[in-house]
């Protein structure tokens, strides 16, 4: 066990950290952090040195949900697809895609000059790679089969999340927390909650998307580790990340033990890019500017090595398989 630092001593001991803090990233957003500085904690006895290495995470265990609708076009809306022969040799092909490249395909339909499936994905899977597998493969598939001229598909798509629940359902869950876990009635319960005024918008070349995913994250064995103080600062902190990793958070619910969110992210990025990048930026905040927080719990990490994501969007996955049906 580490030793413990006597009264404020503690604080005063960081200034000595400024030298070896400079291996991190300024603001933890532009990469992994490698290793965290030397505490130095003042104790009766003289100074003792406790190294504290918060090894960043590279991998996760999930607990997912991930179905997104996604809808492209033929080139110019031609009509190549519009007898059941040609819909149906597309209809296999999109299959055969899928299965092997591990996509998990719902459903689909087929129009005469676009495509709309539901697809179930895993959290390393992003949306942008999955579509252009896609039409790469099945423009390449078509072209020998109905002897059509590649590229069949426009460039463009449009890419929504769907999930169990609507959106509000979640946003509501996420403002009951302080109630669902008993603190609402403290004098000062230890419960921060942020919801964006005027959401960030997101941009992607070609495509129109709205890929919404609720994200929990919870500390290392479920210790008790923020407070709403500290909750307010790694969520300021937060937003400052996603800005740069060109993500968004519209809403956060933060308890000691656990963190609830609801993320935006691009085409391009996978919901796995964003977690370990949410948790290895937060640790490597809370490392830097309240590592007594950790001393104090016995943690030599934040976080647990996995995490929950489910996409939710304004339509539900069981209403969008019964329109695809």
């Amino acid at each position: 066990m580490p030793p413990t630092a006597v009264g404020g001593s503690f604080r005063s001991s960081l200034d000595t950290m400024s030298e070896r803090s400079c291996l991190n990233t300024p603001d933890g957003s532009r990469g992994i952090v490698q290793v965290q500085p030397i505490l130095c904690l003042y104790v009766s006895s003289g100074i003792s040195c406790v190294i504290m290495f918060l090894t960043p995470f590279s991998s996760l265990t999930w607990a997912y949900q991930l179905h997104y609708y996604l809808c492209f076009r033929t080139r110019s809306r031609r009509p190549h697809f519009i007898t059941e022969a040609s819909s149906t040799i597309l209809s296999g092909i999109t299959s055969e895609i899928c299965e092997r490249h591990d996509y998990h395909l719902l459903e689909q339909d087929i129009y005469a000059d676009e495509i709309r499936c539901l697809l179930s994905l895993k959290p390393n899977q992003p949306v942008a790679k999955v579509i252009q597998t896609i039409k790469a493969n099945s423009s390449r598939e078509c072209a020998h089969s109905l002897g059509l001229i590649a590229p069949v598909w426009e460039r463009g798509y449009l890419a929504r999340s769907a999930g169990r629940m609507k959106i509000s359902a979640v946003r509501q869950y996420l403002e009951q927390q302080a109630t669902h876990h008993g603190y609402a009635n403290r004098v000062l319960p230890p419960v921060y909650r942020y919801r964006a005024v005027h959401p960030v918008a997101l941009k992607a070349a070609h495509g129109m998307f709205d890929l919404t995913h609720h994200v929990v994250l919870a500390t290392r064995f479920r210790r008790g580790v923020f407070t709403s103080s500290v909750g307010e600062a790694l969520s300021n902190y937060w937003l400052r990340v996603a800005s740069k990793r060109e993500f968004a958070i519209d809403q956060i619910s933060l308890v000691p033990d656990h963190v609830h969110a609801i993320v935006r992210i691009v085409p391009k990025m996978s919901i796995e890019e964003c977690v370990l990048s949410l948790m290895n930026n937060g640790q490597h905040f809370i490392g830097n500017h309240y590592p007594e927080l950790l001393i104090e719990t016995g943690l030599d990490q934040l976080w647990e090595s996995s995490a929950y994501a489910g996409t939710c969007g304004e339509v539900t996955t069981a209403l969008l398989k019964t329109w695809l049906r």
